[in-house]
């Protein structure tokens, strides 16, 4: 599984204030339908644009499509 961060804003503005998730997907798009589905209104933030996704330290502006390995930190 993936382990996806939310930043603490995200976390309070969509989530109630969580932001540590563990996720079984294959790619960043996964993650972010994942996340919409538990918490609406969430994958329309992410999917803006406007946030960059760091997966295992490496920082994608566009990142939809970008794999997510079992054990990706995802941030």
């Amino acid at each position: 599984m993936a382990q996806v961060v939310l930043s603490d804003e995200l976390g309070r503005q969509f989530t109630g204030g969580l932001t540590h998730f563990e996720l079984e997907a294959a790619t960043v798009g996964q993650v972010v339908r994942q996340l919409d589905a538990k918490f609406p209104g969430l994958g329309d933030q992410l999917r803006s644009g406007a946030i960059a996704v760091a997966i295992d330290g490496e920082i994608f502006n566009d990142a939809m499509l970008e794999p997510v390995k079992p054990g990706s930190e995802v941030y």
